[in-house]
């Protein structure tokens, strides 16, 4: 059991996730806005400026896993998405983790801890109106590559974990822009997401999952 630093607690997921760390036994702290209304300690940060994480972080002495959950998912054409589009999907979804990744390598390396990624479904790739989010999860996903090879050295897991859809508010509006359906009985529980994701960081010391695809059971 450790200090986990988990990011968008505030979403669907995330909120989930915090609730399984604290129930097997981890310390929890939430890395986002609005922390201050979780159950669990948080650190006020805007995830869109990662220029602004090390000052909001400080120093971390004391850290066995990272999650990283935030994500944005702007839904609009090549032709209709402008830089500021691009510029904060980035950011939220990959820039700030890297940089959070940065700023905690010495306490992980110190307790040879665990990157944990929430990427996108499984196989995502040129989705139409939606090609911000899909490069920026190509994007994460080499992120985890690189570290992986980086830190294996120091003992540092990497995890990339790709869900299905999960039900959550996020995913009812980016299916109703979509003009699709959105049946939340037909998606990831959030909770079952999260003990997955749990159950990633309780691997045994000799073996762990460096992906982990995740699908709703057929009905």
């Amino acid at each position: 059991m450790g200090h986990v630093l988990v990011t968008g607690a505030t979403g669907g997921i995330g909120v989930a996730l915090a609730g399984a760390l604290v129930a097997a036994g981890h310390r929890v702290t939430a890395v986002g806005r609005d922390v201050a209304r979780l159950d669990v300690p948080g650190i006020e940060a805007d995830l869109a400026e990662p220029g602004t994480l090390a000052a909001a972080l400080g120093t971390l002495e004391d850290v066995q896993a990272l999650v990283h959950c935030a994500g944005i998912s702007p839904v609009a054409a090549v032709a209709d998405a402008g830089p500021e589009t691009w510029r904060r999907t980035m950011a939220v979804n990959v820039a700030s983790a890297a940089e959070l990744v940065r700023l905690t390598l010495p306490a992980l390396r110190r307790s040879r801890g665990h990157v944990i990624f929430v990427n996108a479904a499984p196989g995502m790739t040129g989705v139409p109106r939606w090609s911000a989010f899909v490069a920026s999860k190509a994007a994460l996903r080499e992120l985890a590559e690189s570290l992986r090879e980086e830190e294996a050295g120091h003992g540092i897991r990497v995890t990339t974990i790709y869900p299905a859809a999960t039900a959550t508010d996020l995913l009812g509006e980016v299916r109703s822009a979509f003009g699709r359906p959105y049946d939340p009985d037909s998606c990831i529980r959030p909770e079952s997401l999260a003990e997955m994701i749990v159950w990633v960081l309780n691997a045994p010391a000799d073996a762990y999952a460096c992906e982990l695809s995740v699908l709703p059971t057929p009905r």
